[in-house]
């Protein structure tokens, strides 16, 4: 079995410092700090910018949602109230003095005997 050995890092090759060490040297260049800008907390700095901004976002879109529920229940009371109407009116016109009344401007008349049944025997069919 091998035995286990340490690697050496080979630091030749230059190392990238990416955006946050771009942002620091270009701060230290600018010289309009006394000491070097602290960019360590940047990121985190960032971060908190970043949830600051969801929050407002989200409550905004809370208080927007809000206002749309609020506008459709009461559209949906007034639909509701508007059905009622309209029930009771159909339940009231289609009553039989009513259509009664209707009817008779057509000259059609209530009959007065009542209905009687036609029997009707199987083989007729």
């Amino acid at each position: 079995m091998a035995e286990n050995t340490f690697r050496i890092k080979d630091d030749s090759k230059p190392k990238g410092k990416g955006f946050f060490g771009w942002v620091s040297n270009w701060i230290k260049k600018d010289s309009t700090l006394e000491e070097s800008f602290p960019v360590k907390y940047l990121p985190k700095v960032i971060f908190v910018v970043a949830l600051g901004v969801i929050y407002v976002w989200n409550s905004h879109y809370a208080e927007k949602a809000n206002r749309k529920i609020d506008k459709l229940e009461t559209e949906v009371e007034d639909l509701r109230a508007d059905v009622t109407t309209l029930e009771a009116d159909y339940m009231f016109s289609s009553k039989q003095s009513e259509v009664a009344k209707k009817v008779k401007a057509i000259g059609l008349e209530e009959s007065k005997e009542p209905p009687y049944k036609i029997a009707a025997e199987e083989s007729e069919y």
